[in-house]
This record gives structure tokens, C-alpha cells and sequence, in this order.
């Protein structure tokens, strides 16, 4: 199989039967196999009848629904695991992504042997309120991950087979997918111009909460991808650091208490900073040999309640 389409949604139920109708043309008219995988992030409308009804008409038409509301990050962690087809592609459902990129983001992957090809929505239809953080995260996510993507976030998205099958995407980290690729070593990330679609139905699930939550993402990414597999490296330094401080100021007050015995060492400032060098330095040495034990020997696991799938 030439192509795996993992489409997630919420409330788009007006959107599937044109999405999907279009997909499945453009794959026709190009001879490229496919599916369709379409992962229902617990809707709330209609949107898993349409699913259902789609898959009975088309062969290539899969379905996954979530219980309830898991989020992006989520919905494309369980469709990446439902996947077989030789190329990989992320689409959003609510038309603001045109499947006609699709045969071009299939070449870059499969004819020229990139691990991961980003769109990048050049011109965009999305107002201020969206546009404005998606510029400022974009600048913070190239300078502190060195990948000179334009648009990190953008939903259409191509990758190899072994790439999806290699990343674990949780919490709201689809937002760093290329970050999380190279990380786990896949290094040959490329940049397509796709076509920004005006959104045709519903509205966008974008909120104020995505700005605070993307902040955070990147922090967590920069972390983890520096030290989430030596957590000791981080938290035994700076404990050692601050207890050699500590050490150091605790030694120059008590040489200074032998040789002025005038002077009571509890009644300096400088004392009880010492000594909060020393126990803070020793909780973080603690917590990166805790921090040691969870990297190697407890593996996170993404596990998620899934109602109904479609041919999967």
C-alpha cells in the first residue's frame, strides 16, 4: 500500500464526506493505493454515523472513536499505531487542508528519501488571534530545536513508515512531531508550501489555553530531548553545584568563627544560605537518581479508552 491518511476530528461532521470524496480522487487520478484513517477525538455531533456510513461505501475508509476527548496529540499517537501503508500523511478535517498536495508530499518521501516533510501554509486564511502565536512559537521552536521549519504546527504533514512507527506523541507534543522525529534520530526533515483553504464549515478549535499549553510543550520538549535519557546529567549537576556552594560557604564560616570566636555563625544571613545551598543540592542529586531509576526502567505508555474501530 502506497499511502496511510490518518485524518484526526472533532465535530466535523459536515466536512468528512467532501474530505473523504476528495482524497480518495486525487489517489485515483495519481495511482496511488491507500486508506483513510479517521480518528474521531470524542465528538460530540454526528460526526462517527458519518464515519460509519463513509466506511460502508468506501473499502479504503477506517475509523477509530475515542471515548471522549484526548486531544490531537492522541488521536494521531493511535492512528500512527493503525497504519500500513508505506507513506504516512496527516491531514486535518476541516477542509483547510487541500488532499491535492498529497501526490508531491508522497514523491518527497518515497522517490526522495526524506524521513519527514513538513507543509508550510505560506499564506493563511486564519485570523490574528491564531496567525500571531503560531509566528512567535514557530520563531521559539526554531531557535531552540535548530530545525528551520517556517510552520511546525502545520496538520499536512508526510512521513516514512518507520518514522511514526518510532515516536510516541502525548500531552499536546503534535506540535513538535519534527522535533520529536529528530530526536529519535531521523535527520532528513523537509519543508513543503501547501495551499491554505479558508475553513468551509464549523468553527476553529483554536483557544487562548493552546498558547499557554504550546509555552510549556516547548519547554518539555528542549528538556526531554537533552536529558530525558540522562535525567542524572541535569539534576546530579546542579545538585552538586549548589551543595559544593553550600559546602564552600558553610567552611568559610566556620574557619571564620575559629579565628574570630566573636562572631556566632547562626546569627549571619550568610549561614542559612549556606545551609539552603546544601539541602536544596542534595534534593536535586536525589531527584536525578529517582529521575535515573523512571528513564530506564519505567517507559512511558500512552493508554487511551477506545469505544468502536472500523476495519482495524
Amino acid at each position: 500500500m502506497n499511502l496511510s491518511i490518518v485524518v484526526p476530528l472533532l465535530n466535523e461532521e459536515e466536512s468528512l464526506p467532501e474530505l473523504v470524496s476528495w482524497i480518495l480522487r486525487v489517489c485515483d487520478e495519481h495511482r496511488l493505493t491507500c486508506e483513510i484513517i479517521l480518528v474521531d477525538d470524542g465528538s460530540t455531533d454526528n460526526s462517527w454515523y458519518v464515519i460509519k456510513t463513509l466506511s460502508d461505501k468506501h473499502r479504503q475508509v477506517k475509523g477509530i472513536k475515542f471515548r471522549r476527548n484526548y486531544g490531537k496529540s492522541a488521536a494521531l499517537n493511535e492512528g500512527f499505531a493503525a497504519t500500513a501503508g508505506e507513506v504516512v500523511i496527516t491531514m486535518d478535517a476541516d477542509l483547510q487542508d487541500s488532499p491535492d498536495e498529497i501526490p508531491a508530499l508522497y514523491h518527497m518521501v518515497a522517490r526522495e528519501g526524506y524521513d519527514l516533510v513538513s507543509g508550510w501554509k505560506k499564506k493563511r486564511y486564519d485570523p490574528l488571534s491564531k496567525t500571531i502565536p503560531t509566528k512567535i512559537y514557530n520563531g521559539m521552536t526554531r531557535f531552540v530545536t535548530g530545525i528551520q521549519l517556517h510552520d511546525m504546527n502545520c496538520g499536512l504533514k508526510a512521513y516514512r513508515k518507520e518514522v511514526v512507527k518510532n515516536i510516541e506523541v502525548y500531552g499536546e507534543m503534535h506540535r513538535y512531531i519534527p522535533a520529536i522525529a529528530k530526536w529519535e534520530g531521523f535527520h532528513k526533515i523537509g519543508e513543503k508550501v501547501v495551499q491554505h483553504q479558508p475553513r468551509k464549515y464549523g468553527s476553529t478549535k483554536f483557544g487562548l489555553n493552546r498558547f499557554i499549553n504550546g509555552y510549556l510543550d516547548l519547554a518539555t520538549i528542549f528538556f526531554v530531548s537533552k536529558f530525558g535519557k540522562k535525567p542524572m546529567h541535569f539534576f546530579g549537576l546542579l545538585g552538586s553545584l549548589l551543595f559544593v556552594v553550600g559546602f564552600v560557604i558553610a567552611t568559610y564560616l566556620s574557619i571564620e568563627k575559629i579565628i574570630f570566636e566573636q562572631y556566632k555563625m547562626t546569627e549571619r544571613p550568610l549561614f542559612f544560605l549556606g545551609i539552603l545551598c546544601m539541602i536544596i543540592g542534595s534534593q536535586f542529586f536525589l531527584a536525578g537518581f529517582i529521575a535515573e531509576l523512571i528513564a530506564r526502567n519505567s517507559p512511558y505508555k500512552n493508554q487511551y479508552q477506545i469505544e468502536e474501530k472500523i476495519k482495524l
